[in-house]
């Protein structure tokens, strides 16, 4: 009997052993990188100017993964004021204690490093990453986090022959991230920007493919304040993904891309040999600024010549439509081997409405930007670590509310509380003549709708409620409404905010709590063992 159960315990910690062995060897697998932030100097404008590097390069290194790595980042910060980064789009599932803004983390102090670890979990697609802290985003300290499919899972379009990243930026030449900021502080908006970079260059920048073969163009706005339009001489483009979802492949001449936002396209070298101008220019400024760089096929001898493919300017009506036309594939696999289309987000009831209202105003005599009349500032203590550790006097969840109301701006630090899986509708009134952008951190929501003036509960009879386009960053027409139909189910702190870098400098941001009250690994991971402290948040004992 006893050589019985000896050998059951044998075989039962054998077993567990053997387990352990294929749960290891089963991880996905780990990229490590150290960057060092430092202050450089660069000319994309012809003059030498102060610029944000990341391991020297400017824009930073490329983060090129495959669906479900794990990421390590040793970020060193040698630069002489606090630094965060943030990863657009990456939804961090359950631990907002990487997301990289001052809402969650507490900054990296100069001459000093912190680890991010994070899995790119069940996402594909075209993100970014790029400075959370102040304005250094407009130095730089910005690159692409592109996430290509595991091998098992097939890809709606044939497999390109080539795959180009294209960084569209905003950029002033004779202001550093001081100077705005300093301008800001002052009270006074800035300034158009004197120009658009792609990949930090205003010129001369070559993409070369061979004739007859398909080239993947990832293209993202990494600027702090325009959006742009992008387009190919004499070349269509085939929309096949946005910010993580496959898409319904249409054909464009041309692609509205607003602030913080990914497309990625495919284009055909079916033109004779020679150059061709690719295209950024601005939409909705006055002037219009433009940039170029060149799409040139093997052999080519002839530098690109001819008038540039015409794009739009200021028409808003135009880019609202084709805003509409952009849908998601829902025959396509997602990052795992289920469709798209199989969560029927138009059949769920909406548990909530949030209608959020954008405006300028005054406060204490200077420019501030306001959400539903709070224009938010950053407390000492990260929200997150007020919330997780049940410290007091941090924040208010009664500071800000769920509609518009007319009355006095404030300033304070406003925070919504949603119950974990609760399906919300967002609504972003834009009663300004400019365009905004919003950003959501954490999730992905649908875009349902895009209209003009003021939005009631009518607007619901023209939403998309079958195969609207799941995204991270949502432009908002001047005087005009978006919705957005998001399921909360990740458990955090998370950012929603401008994507218009001086606007949220200036409060317009808010925070949205994720939260339900069960402890557990599944819903939310513990604080990470490197966690940072300040304000009124001190390491445990």
């Amino acid at each position: 009997m006893k050589q019985t159960n000896l050998l059951v315990c044998k075989l039962f910690i054998g077993a567990l052993f053997w387990l352990g062995s294929v749960l290891v060897n089963a991880e996905d697998p780990y990229m490590f990188y150290t960057w060092t932030v430092t202050y450089g100097t660069r000319s994309p404008l012809g003059v030498p100017q102060q610029v944000i590097l990341i391991n020297g390069q400017f824009p930073g290194p490329a983060i090129e993964a495959v669906t479900n790595n794990n990421i390590v980042v040793n970020l060193i910060n040698k630069l002489d004021e606090p630094f965060l980064i943030t990863w657009n789009g990456v939804k961090q599932r359950r631990t907002s204690w990487q997301d990289g803004v001052l809402g969650t983390n507490c900054p990296i102090q100069p001459n000093s490093n912190w680890t991010y670890q994070f899995q790119l979990k069940d996402q594909i697609g075209t993100y970014t990453y790029f400075a959370s802290t102040s304005l250094h985003r407009a130095s730089g300290a910005f690159g692409a986090l592109n996430i290509n499919q595991r091998s098992v899972i097939t890809t709606p379009y044939p497999t390109p022959d080539g795959d180009f990243t294209l960084l569209v930026s905003d950029w002033f030449s004779n202001m550093t991230h001081k100077d705005l900021r300093k301008s800001l502080d002052a009270g006074s908006a800035l300034p158009l920007p004197d120009a658009l970079l792609i990949n930090g260059v205003s010129k001369g920048l070559i993409f070369t493919g061979q004739q007859g073969k398909t080239y993947k163009f990832r293209v993202s706005n990494v600027g702090i304040a325009t959006s742009i339009n992008f387009r190919i001489q004499n070349h269509t483009m085939s929309l096949i993904e946005v910010e993580g979802a496959h898409t319904l492949q249409e054909s464009y001449e041309s692609l509205d891309v607003h602030v913080g936002q990914s497309m990625t396209v495919l284009v055909t070298l079916k033109a004779s040999v020679r150059d061709y101008f690719i295209v950024a220019s601005t939409r909705f400024t006055k002037p219009v600024l433009t940039t170029t760089a060149s799409l040139r096929y093997q052999g080519s001898k002839n530098a690109a010549y001819g008038p540039l493919p015409i794009g739009p300017t200021y028409h808003i009506h135009w880019s609202m439509k084709q805003a509409r036309t952009i849908r998601m594939n829902l025959t396509a696999n997602a990052a795992r081997p289920n469709p798209q289309g199989s969560f029927h987000y138009g059949t769920i009831p909406i548990n909530r409405t949030l209608v959020l209202a954008n405006a300028a105003t005054l406060i204490y005599g200077k420019l501030r930007y306001t959400v539903n009349r709070i224009s938010y500032i950053n407390p000492t203590t990260p929200l997150k670590l007020a919330d997780w550790y049940n410290i007091s006097g941090v924040f208010d969840f009664k500071t800000i509310i769920s509609t518009p109301t007319t009355g006095p701006a404030h300033i304070g630090t406003s925070v919504i509380d949603v119950e974990l899986h609760e399906f919300v509708e967002i609504v972003f009134q834009n009663d300004e003549r400019s365009i905004q952008s919003w950003h959501m951190d954490g999730t992905s929501a649908y875009a349902v709708g895009y209209g003009s003036g003021t939005w009631n509960v009518t607007m619901r009879k023209r939403y998309n409620l079958v195969d609207a386009v799941p995204r991270h960053t949502f432009q908002v027409y001047p005087l005009s409404w978006t919705t957005i139909l998001v399921s909360l189910d990740n458990k955090g702190m998370w950012n929603l905010r401008s994507q218009i870098w001086s606007r949220r400098y200036l409060g317009q941001e808010l925070y949205v709590r994720v939260w339900n009250d069960e402890k557990s690994l599944y819903t939310e991971a513990e604080p990470p063992l490197n966690v940072l402290y300040c304000g009124k948040a001190k390491r445990p004992l």
